[in-house]
């Protein structure tokens, strides 16, 4: 498998669009903190990028620390992070994380992937793009494109997202693990669609296997 061949020809792609998507990443980018990549990651389950985005950006003006966020009422974190999905439970989760990290961590959010997970509402792939984003640590972060695409592509032959990332861990090179689900995520976005997807523009077509692809444009 030429890793360095699919990377380039995918990223080559993407740059050629005139679309901008945005991503949970535009926050890491505007300020590399573990605490505000966490808490963007837990707004981001199950929502749009885009309000994503704009919850996390309106949810950091009010309050950006465990600190500040401890004496926001559950109330205005709701406000502030709606449309989100869920948000009534995300808001008493983060507001729960805040307390946790103040209490346990010296208001620091842990490096540690079992740590993590212990907090509310913090599961796989919110650890592991913490750990990504937040600390740069190599960690295979897996949301459903990176599962769908690496499985019609044929890289790995899996059921679900967790059974993913252990597979893609043994055949991957470590230094594509943090760049993984941000490319994967903007190419399931725009090319390699879950339903008919665009295997005309596609730039690793003749790599691809094509499972469980019925039809295609």
């Amino acid at each position: 498998m030429d890793w360095d061949d699919i990377f380039t020809r995918m990223k080559m792609s993407i740059r050629s669009s005139d679309e901008d998507l945005p991503s949970v990443s535009t926050i890491a980018q505007e300020n590399h903190n573990p605490f505000r990549v966490l808490i963007s990651t837990i707004i981001s389950l199950r929502t749009k990028d885009e309000v994503t985005i704009a919850a996390s950006r309106r949810l950091f003006k009010i309050a950006d620390t465990p600190q500040k966020m401890i004496h926001i009422p559950k109330e205005v974190v709701e406000r502030a992070i709606y449309p989100a999905g869920f948000y009534r439970v995300k808001a008493e989760n983060i507001l729960a994380i805040s307390q946790i990290l103040i209490q346990k961590f010296c208001g620091e959010v842990p490096s540690r992937r079992d740590t993590l997970l212990s907090l509310p509402g913090v599961g796989v792939k919110t650890a592991n793009l913490t750990l990504n984003l937040g600390f740069g640590i190599d960690a295979i972060c897996v949301d459903t494109h990176v599962h769908r695409i690496s499985n019609r592509m044929g890289w790995i032959e899996t059921k679900t997202p967790e059974q993913s990332e252990l597979a893609l861990e043994k055949i991957m090179p470590r230094h594509y693990w943090i760049p993984l689900n941000e490319l994967l995520v903007t190419f399931g976005q725009r090319i390699c669609k879950p339903i008919s997807p665009l295997c005309s523009q596609c730039p690793v077509v003749d790599v691809c296997q094509k499972k469980g692809v019925k039809t295609s444009r």
